[in-house]
């Protein structure tokens, strides 16, 4: 059983199990009833999003420095108790069932993905 780091709206892979969209707006122009078909994901579930300010300093960012800002101010959202409680429930479920998160981004690597990525491995759990 693991837990896989995806980009929404691409080809599931086979045992992916369940896709969770930790974005904060669902796909444009895409209605609600497609969401699972279109492999965009099963639950939305934008509590581990960035938050707007967060999200625009992320897109925003050009330098390392910039980067390094998003992350620890992403980072801090994500410590707070909801978030934090999810990410240590999606690592404890990694244990035992397939599932997915995942955001729209191209690149992970500029992605708050890649920090969701950080987090659920440092709670332990089986990432694929």
């Amino acid at each position: 059983m693991t837990l896989r780091i995806v980009r929404l709206g691409t080809p599931r892979a086979a045992g992916e199990g369940l896709r969770v969209g930790t974005v904060r707006r669902p796909p444009h122009g895409v209605p609600a009833t497609r969401f699972a078909s279109e492999d965009w994901y099963d639950v939305w579930y934008p509590n581990l999003a960035p938050s707007v300010e967060t999200m625009k300093l992320g897109k925003g960012a050009q330098t390392e420095r910039d980067r390094a800002t998003f992350k620890k101010r992403f980072r801090a959202e994500m410590s707070e108790p909801l978030p934090s409680r999810t990410l240590d429930l999606l690592a404890a479920l990694s244990q035992t069932a397939d599932l997915s998160v995942g955001c729209y981004c191209e690149d992970e690597a500029r992605c708050h993905r890649s920090v969701l990525r950080e987090l659920l491995a440092e709670r332990g759990a089986k990432i694929g």
